[in-house]
């Protein structure tokens, strides 16, 4: 297999670089000490048509795959924003692959241009806290009510949602101990994060300050069910599409800190005096005498063994 760039694979790396040359190592501490959403940074990206480059291009995407969009999120990660910079619009990227795929044409019409134009900002509303990531055992509940749903529960670690105008929300429309399988049962939304029902709860963390992450009380939102994606019941399937390709991103951005950290310390050893230190102690490590030498003098002379030499 051949790994290397296309010609255009080089074009975005190239051009993602460019971008983030605005957004320097300071831009990116300053984000880590004070927090705030990377507003300008989300903003530069949009501007550029970037957000939407694995979605389609009849709703404004770029039409690319996620080998692509992995490249994209490994340069800006590598480019020492870190995963503060790829979190900021990785949501953007595999977030909305379920109403992509699986969504109706008026719901893609209406969800995916103002995400790709970065008028709207979007959470991922899965994790809770007595379930964790087995998905199948969560607990937020959707109700039907006529021509809406009523959704009650919490969420943990959802990130953006002090940021987010939308989320996209699983919960559970049938019972468990009622669903034929525990994959059963479960529907998928896409709506509006309405916060006089959503109490949002920042969660103090030690990392990735810049991206918050947040605790959420769910009472009685009202979900149109315009706003329901797929069929009821079949949400955990649809929000496999999501979850996969998040998977990949991740670890391409995981891959992008890694070479921005071997840079930085390839850096610090060659504008400082540590290469020389490094250099210049292999002497005493070798003469007089080589620590093997002394070893087998700390052998015969303190433990009482044999000459060995």
């Amino acid at each position: 297999m051949n790994f290397d760039l296309t010609e255009d694979q080089q074009s975005i790396q190239a051009a993602i670089e460019k971008i983030c040359e605005k957004y320097d190592d300071e831009y990116w501490l300053a984000r880590d000490r004070d927090g705030g959403f990377p507003h300008d940074f989300h903003r530069t990206l949009a501007d550029a048509g970037w957000l939407g480059i694995a979605m389609s291009p009849e709703y404004g995407g770029s039409g690319l795959g996620m080998t692509e969009a992995a490249l994209m999120m490994r340069t800006i990660s590598g480019s020492g924003a870190g995963l503060s910079g790829a979190s900021a619009v990785h949501m953007n990227i595999f977030g909305l692959n379920p109403v992509q795929v699986f969504g109706s044409d008026e719901q893609k019409r209406r969800f995916l241009p103002p995400l790709i134009e970065g008028r709207d900002k979007a959470c991922f509303a899965v994790t809770e806290p007595d379930a964790g990531l087995d998905t199948t055992h969560l607990k937020t509940q959707a109700v039907r009510d006529g021509d809406h749903y009523v959704l009650t529960g919490r969420k943990i670690w959802i990130s953006t949602a002090q940021v987010a105008s939308k989320m996209l929300i699983i919960a559970r429309t049938t019972p468990l101990e009622q669903a034929a399988k525990p994959t059963d049962g479960l529907t998928l939304f896409y709506t509006d994060l309405d916060r006089e029902h959503v109490e949002v709860r920042e969660i103090e963390k030690m990392g990735r300050k810049a991206v918050d992450s947040n605790m959420l009380f769910i009472d009685n939102l009202r979900v149109p069910v315009q706003d329901r994606i797929g069929d009821e019941g079949a949400g955990f399937r649809y929000l496999l599409h999501g979850l996969n390709p998040e998977r990949i991103l991740i670890a391409a951005e995981a891959i992008g800190l890694g070479q921005a950290a071997l840079r930085r310390a390839t850096q610090y050893a060659k504008e400082y005096h540590v290469e020389r230190y490094l250099r210049e102690c292999m002497i005493p490590r070798l003469a007089p005498v080589s620590p093997q030498m002394i070893m087998c003098f700390i052998a015969e002379k303190v433990l009482g063994l044999p000459k060995s030499y």
